[in-house]
């Protein structure tokens, strides 16, 4: 298949909405119908969506999801536990009580659901086997 028939058969395709794609990745459902589920188990991408059938397997996430939940676990925890150092001056043993287990809860809360958003993104954008053409 030649660039500019990749190219066309993406500009043919109906304009995908981003925002439902992506709060629809969020809440781990598929991206077209917000009803089927995007995984089976804690990340492992279902091949396909249970009720729409949209092929799920193309998505690309690779190593996009743990770098933005790091992102977003350290930019939540960091100032939390720089705030109440500065305010409350509590032993580190407290410190380590409360800022470990929030940091791993977290991160396994935010990992599939930012995963999934992702896998929203790349079905709304046509990116990757999505758009009707495959990666080579």
């Amino acid at each position: 298949m030649t660039i500019q028939m990749m190219t066309e058969s993406a500009a043919t395709l109906l304009p995908r909405p981003l925002g439902s794609a992506l709060r629809r990745g969020f809440g781990k459902r598929c991206p077209q119908c917000g009803i089927g589920r995007i995984f089976h188990g804690f990340s492992k991408v279902n091949p396909t969506c249970s009720h729409c059938g949209l092929e799920l397997h193309l998505q690309r996430a690779d190593d996009a999801p743990p770098y933005f939940t790091i992102l977003a676990t350290g930019h939540i925890i960091v100032p939390g536990m720089l705030l109440l150092e500065q305010f409350a001056e509590p032993p580190q043993w407290v410190q380590m009580a409360i800022w470990l287990p929030a940091t791993v809860l977290l991160a396994l809360t935010l990992l599939p659901r930012i995963k999934g958003a992702l896998i929203g993104f790349q079905w709304a954008r046509a990116m990757h086997g999505f758009g009707g053409h495959f990666d080579e």
